[in-house]
């Protein structure tokens, strides 16, 4: 069985890398908090460019994996029902477009009240 040792490579001055699940940890915190890599940097103890590095190569690693299951163009068939699904919601025509921002949120929190506006 291989241990992270065994996985992490040697730099020109003989110096141990980043273990994996260093650099997926960072990616995941990009992905999911909507983090910069300045802001993940000083948290996952990497530089920024190894950070962006990482980010770079799992986007590819999905995009290779589910490009043909998942990440294709939808079919009309797919589109009807995604138009169905968002009208019924209350979004109606919200194909192509996550710009929400000329909708009305009755429930948004006071705080942010004229924050996310014109």
């Amino acid at each position: 069985m291989w241990t992270d040792i065994d996985i992490l490579g040697k730099n020109c001055a003989g110096d141990l890398g980043l273990l994996p699940k260093q650099k997926f940890t960072a990616v995941i915190r990009m992905l999911a908090y909507g983090s910069s890599a300045d802001q993940v940097d000083e948290i996952a103890r990497m530089g920024k460019s190894t950070i962006l590095e990482s980010l770079v190569r799992f986007c590819d690693v999905v995009e290779n994996l589910y490009t043909m299951d998942y990440l294709r163009r939808p079919t009309p068939r797919d589109l009807q029902r995604l138009l169905q699904k968002a009208e019924s919601r209350g979004f109606p025509g919200m194909i192509g477009s996550i710009d929400c921002m000329h909708w009305q949120w009755k429930n948004c929190p006071s705080a942010w009240q004229g924050d996310y506006g014109n």
